[in-house]
């Protein structure tokens, strides 16, 4: 199926929307469908969500009348630091965006501490307004997601099983995924989209490869691997994790010669280390959910949030149905 052109998924912004830093559109509307998923960053969302002017018709009526400063404090106080309007119809499209500030992007980004905007960079989208920054920070992003899936996979495995775990990642914990998700989202995200995993992952995988840490092979279209599983390569791989993964790993501190003290995370086996990284994500990505589950029936209003739920339990059911 052939994706749709960046100009296409582009024109809503000059005609709905204000300047932002960054955007990207991402999910199921890289291909031809009816919706357009879009996430923008601004330095300052509240200038971006006027008291008066088009985007207040997008927000629910007591949203709109409160103005910008409650939709900011819904989104950081009980969402995941994200504001989403689901139903904005433009021409014969619907439109589902999301506001969300830069500091935040980056934070998240580098730290996982919400892993939401984290895991949905970890996939592919299309840049729609680029910025430098957020690219060089997405890296960092891209190798985190990477070492975390290495260690949660066996010594051998396919490219495919590989860009499987990277973008089931941001899904573990989910709570949707046990009633409001397709069951099949993860390998419809791959299979649909494989070549753009490719492009994102194989430079770094051939870092990994010359590292020693990864042994590649041709195997048809994709590539098969085989990894290193000492003790030595398991630490290194945590040591690429972000911070709010190692503290709930634990460890120890080292002290250099010049007396600067230095956590060092040390663990036994990539058994442990696997099931330390399963239990976090778990819970981070579970309390993330939750929180912007409930900030978007607060933000979009209870009919507007109805409807979003019974489209997501709909399409969940013929997945386990059909």
């Amino acid at each position: 199926m052939a994706e749709r052109s960046a100009a296409e998924l582009a024109a809503p912004l000059v005609e709905l929307l204000p300047p932002v830093d960054f955007c990207c559109a991402y999910g199921s509307s890289l291909l031809p469908t009816t919706t357009i998923k879009l996430l923008w960053w601004t330095t300052y969302w509240e200038l971006q969500i006027p008291s008066n002017g088009t985007p207040r018709k997008h927000y629910s009526k007591w949203m709109a009348h409160l103005g910008p400063e409650m939709v900011t404090r819904v989104a950081d106080g009980v969402g995941a630091g994200v504001h989403f309007n689901p139903f904005v119809e433009w021409r014969d499209k619907m439109i589902k965006y999301g506001v969300v500030r830069m500091h935040d992007l980056a934070m998240d980004v580098l730290t996982w501490d919400r892993f939401y905007l984290s895991g949905r960079l970890q996939k592919p989208v299309r840049v729609l307004i680029d910025n430098w920054e957020i690219r060089k920070v997405n890296v960092i992003n891209l190798k985190s997601a990477t070492s975390a899936s290495l260690l949660l996979l066996p010594p051998e495995f396919t490219e495919e099983d590989l860009y499987s775990k990277i973008c089931g990642l941001s899904y573990m914990g989910d709570l949707r995924m046990l009633f409001a998700e397709d069951k099949n989202k993860v390998k419809k995200i791959v299979q649909g989209s494989f070549n753009l995993f490719q492009s994102m992952y194989r430079p770094l995988l051939r870092e990994y490869a010359s590292d020693g840490l990864l042994k590649m092979s041709s195997l048809g279209q994709q590539q098969s691997f085989k990894q290193e599983c000492g003790s030595s390569a398991t630490n290194y791989l945590v040591s690429m994790l972000p911070a709010t993964i190692q503290r709930q790993i634990g460890g120890k501190c080292r002290v250099d010669e010049t007396g600067i003290i230095t956590p060092q995370i040390i663990v036994s086996s990539k058994e442990e280390a696997a099931n330390c990284v399963r239990k976090a994500l778990r819970r981070i990505v579970m309390v993330s959910s939750v929180r912007q589950a409930v900030s978007g029936v607060l933000a979009a209003g209870g009919v507007n949030a109805a409807r979003y739920l019974g489209k997501k339990i709909s399409k969940a059911w013929t997945s386990r149905t059909s």
